[in-house]
């Protein structure tokens, strides 16, 4: 039975390669290898699906633009997690940050604390 998912809402820190180093050539951010999360290394075993949220043009024409990719992927410790990267710097008291972990659904077995 797999366990439920839960918010996280925290920024993510990139660390070592990127999974697609062709993503860069074609506008998307290049996943990173493994992500710090927590004071943990965190490696990204598998991509299970990639999509894009779009908005409005801030200026008033009726193009619409990237505003974030999103990731669904799975890391080595089995757990999944929906990972995305904002597209511009957010404001506020983590401006800097471009990734984010929004939810993590543990492997059987794991802990919350984990």
């Amino acid at each position: 039975m797999a366990c439920p998912r839960q918010f996280i809402g925290e920024a993510l820190r990139p660390a070592g390669g990127s999974t697609d180093a062709r993503a860069m050539a074609r506008g998307e951010p290049a996943l990173p290898a493994t992500f710090l999360w927590r004071g943990a290394e965190h490696p990204v075993a598998t991509v299970l699906e990639r999509w894009r949220e779009t908005g409005p043009c801030t200026s008033g024409s009726g193009e619409r633009y990237v505003r974030r990719h999103r990731f669904r992927i799975l890391t080595s410790a089995g757990d999944e997690w929906e990972v995305y990267c904002d597209r511009q710097a957010r404001r506020g008291k983590n401006p800097k940050a471009r990734w984010w972990l929004f939810t993590v659904t543990r492997r059987p077995g794991r802990g919350a604390g984990r």
